[in-house]
C-alpha cells in the first residue's frame, strides 16, 4: 500500500515495533525481576500487544491489489484514491490491473516460484533471511542478560545492559528510517555488514584475552563496559541494516503472481534458523566461547559479499516493475525473459531516475 518513495520507511515501521516491543520487555524483566511473581507479569502482559493485533486487525482496510484480485475494479480505484490521498490515480492503478492479470494467468505460485525467470527472487526469499539469522543478532537478544552475567555483570547489571542494547537496537532502526529511502538498501548494507565483522572480531579479542581458549578467568570492569559498548556497536549496525531490511527486501521484489508464496518462504525460512540459533546458542559458546563471535563474523563476511555482488538497488522503484532492475543486473539479467510487463507509469518514474 506504501509509495514506492517511502515504501522503505514505512516498511521498516514493522522493525520498529519489533524493537520497541523487546525493548519494553527487557524493562519489563528488569522492573520485575525481584519479586518471586515476576516471570507471570513477563509472560502474562506479551496479551497487551496481542490484543492491540486484534483489535487493530478490525479497522486494517484491504490492498488495493488484494480487491482488484477478488473482481471489485472501482472499489480498488477509491481505495488507492483513499490511501493516496488523490484522485490522480489513473497510472498507477492501470499497472496494478496489468498486475492483477499478469497474476491471475499463474495456476499455482509455488510451482511458478521455482521456474527459472524467478530464480532471483526465490534467492533473495530464502538467501537474505537465511543470512539474517547468522549475524548473531538472535544470541545477542534472547540471551543478553547470560552472556553479559557470564562476562563478570551482576544480576541487575546483566538485565539493565540488555536494556541499554534494546535502546540502541530502537534509536538505530530509527536512523533507518530516515535514511532508507535517501541512501538506498545496498550502502546500509554494506555499511552495517562491515561495522558488524569489526564490532563481533573487537568482542572476541576481549573475551580470549580475559578468559582463553579454557575460558576460565575474569574480565575486569573496564573491560566489560568496553565489550559492552562493542556490542551496542554491533546492535546499531544490524538495526540500521540487516534486521529491517532483511524483512524489507524480500518484501519488496516480489511480482504479485509470486509474492505470497516468496513471502511464506521469507518467513519461514527467519522462523526456522531464529529456532535453530536459538537452540544451539549455549551450546555453541560453551564449546566455541570468543570463538562463536569469529563463527558469525565469518557468516557477516559473507552475506556483505553476497549483497556488493548479487543485490541490486531497489530505492523508489515500484514493486511491479521490479523486473526492470532484475533485468539490468550482471548476473540475475540472463533468467529475466524479454518480455517482462513494464508498466507505463513506472516506466517513466525508472527511466527520469536513471536520467
Amino acid at each position: 500500500m506504501a509509495p514506492s518513495q517511502l515504501r522503505g520507511a514505512l516498511n521498516i515501521g514493522f522493525q520498529m515495533a519489533i524493537t520497541i516491543g523487546i525493548l519494553v520487555a527487557g524493562l519489563i524483566n528488569f522492573t520485575f525481576a525481584s519479586k518471586d511473581w515476576g516471570w507471570r507479569a513477563s509472560l502474562g502482559l506479551a496479551a497487551v500487544p496481542a490484543i492491540m493485533i486484534t483489535v487493530g486487525s478490525i479497522f486494517l482496510p484491504d490492498t488495493p491489489n488484494s480487491i482488484l484480485a477478488r473482481g471489485n475494479t472501482e472499489k480498488a480505484r477509491e481505495m488507492l484514491k483513499k490511501i493516496r490521498g488523490t484522485d490522480n490515480v489513473d497510472e498507477e492503478f492501470q499497472d496494478l490491473i496489468d498486475a492483477t492479470h499478469a497474476a491471475m494467468r499463474v495456476d499455482g505460485q509455488w510451482s511458478t516460484i521455482l521456474k527459472p525467470e524467478y530464480r532471483p527472487h526465490l534467492a533473495i526469499c530464502f538467501l537474505v533471511p537465511f543470512f539474517q539469522q547468522f549475524t548473531g543478532i538472535n544470541v545477542i537478544m534472547f540471551y543478553a542478560p547470560v552472556l553479559f552475567k557470564t562476562l563478570g555483570f551482576g544480576d541487575d547489571a546483566s538485565l539493565m545492559s540488555a536494556v541499554i542494547t534494546g535502546l540502541v537496537n530502537v534509536f538505530a532502526t530509527f536512523i533507518s528510517i530516515l535514511a532508507v529511502d535517501r541512501l538506498g538498501r545496498r550502502a546500509l548494507f554494506l555499511e552495517g555488514g562491515i561495522q558488524m565483522i569489526v564490532s563481533q572480531v573487537l568482542v572476541a579479542v576481549m573475551i580470549a584475552k580475559a578468559f582463553g581458549s579454557a575460558g576460565v578467568g575474569v574480565m575486569s570492569k573496564a573491560d566489560s563496559l568496553l565489550v559492552l559498548i562493542l556490542i551496542c556497536f554491533y546492535v546499531a549496525a544490524f538495526a540500521w541494516s540487516w534486521g529491517p531490511l532483511g524483512w524489507l527486501v524480500p518484501s519488496e521484489i516480489c511480482p504479485l503472481e509470486i509474492r505470497s508464496a516468496g513471502q511464506a518462504i521469507n518467513v519461514a525460512v527467519n522462523m526456522a534458523f531464529t529456532f535453530i540459533i536459538g537452540q544451539f546458542f549455549l551450546t555453541m559458546l560453551c564449546h566455541m566461547k570468543f570463538g562463536l563471535f569469529l563463527f558469525f563474523a565469518c557468516w557477516v563476511v559473507v552475506m556483505t559479499l553476497f549483497i556488493y555482488f548479487f543485490l541490486p538497488e531497489t530505492k523508489n522503484v515500484p514493486i511491479e516493475e521490479m523486473n526492470n532492475v532484475w533485468r539490468k543486473h550482471w548476473f540475475w539479467g540472463q533468467y529475466i525473459p524479454d518480455d517482462a510487463v513494464i508498466g507505463t507509469a513506472s516506466s517513466t518514474k525508472i527511466k527520469d531516475m536513471e536520467a
